[in-house]
């Protein structure tokens, strides 16, 4: 089975050589697996270097003159250092692309803290108007940014190095487990361990591969038909998505564990990405921990 990168890389060429409308800007990450179609496309497979606020505007420029833009790098890079073109590049002059980046919270942690964005779904989720996906394998991945490309809509689309065994395909939440207990929402990457977290437990589990717009009837629509404790587990930056939990159910008493990478403190440790997962309580043993004290299990 091809990564989320390598499967990306593969339908974008196919994107590219399908559809005159759509170019792709890099910012040399990408671009040898992509030379081939750069050959063919030279004025759609631009790649500006290590300029990656050019990189930006480079992909709003094109969507002002009538392309579909792809911009690709890693998030750290793409939304941490882009993030003013992205808010007035693309936001406030309201034009639409699909931004792809690769490497997600830690996913390269031998690189360090230069390569490490927690923090960038809150980033985009701090403009209005954009669809976020956070796909929870390559097939998720394929299929959310050939959905992306036709219209003008702003999508961020978050790939991992880590992966779920099988692919979940559907609009909002999806209902994978019922219980009567409390609601575990997952969100991409994060399924596969909870589900083994919740493993005999009496909770009903969520899954969602795109988190923005929110599917608020579907939250409460689970908490209805079971309990108003609710657990979010995401594989960025904890209690992202809290505020929109707390639009969903404004009206409905209820209790919120937020689970994701730690606010606390900065982890600076290198190591693998279970290593990661671990410090920060993603893994499988340390969610089911969280998960039952919060439940009261």
């Amino acid at each position: 089975m091809l990564s989320m990168r390598d499967t990306f890389l593969t339908t974008t060429e196919q994107i590219l050589d399908a559809d005159p409308d759509v170019a792709i800007v890099l910012a040399d990450i990408s671009a040898a697996q992509l030379a081939g179609a750069a050959r063919r496309h030279p004025d759609r497979v631009i790649n500006v270097g290590i300029r990656e606020q050019l990189l930006v505007s480079t992909g709003a420029g094109l969507a002002l003159a009538g392309l579909r833009p792809i911009v690709h790098t890693f998030p750290s890079f793409l939304v941490e250092r882009g993030f003013e073109q992205i808010k007035l590049d693309f936001s406030h002059q309201d034009v639409g692309g699909v931004l792809v980046s690769y490497g997600a919270s830690y996913d390269m942690p031998m690189a360090g803290r230069t390569h490490q964005s927690p923090g960038d779904v809150a980033l985009i989720d701090s403009l209005p108007a954009w669809t976020v996906h956070v796909p929870g394998h390559p097939e998720e991945a394929r299929r959310l940014l050939l959905e992306s490309i036709p219209g003008n809509g702003r999508v961020y689309l978050r790939l991992s190095a880590q992966s779920n065994a099988s692919p979940h395909l559907g609009v909002g939440f999806t209902r994978l487990r019922w219980g009567s207990s409390g609601v575990v929402v997952a969100v991409g990457p994060v399924l596969d361990r909870v589900l083994a977290a919740t493993a005999g437990l009496d909770v009903t589990v969520l899954y969602a591969s795109t988190i923005r717009p929110f599917d608020a009837a579907g939250l409460r629509s689970a908490v209805l038909a079971a309990s108003a404790s609710v657990v979010v587990v995401e594989p960025y930056l904890a209690g992202t998505s809290a505020h929109w939990v707390a639009e969903a159910l404004s009206d409905v008493p209820h209790r919120l564990r937020s689970l994701g990478v730690r606010r606390d403190a900065e982890v600076r440790t290198y190591g693998e990405i279970g290593d990661h997962d671990l410090a920060h309580g993603l893994d499988a043993g340390s969610l089911a921990l969280s998960i039952k004290e919060f439940l009261g299990e």
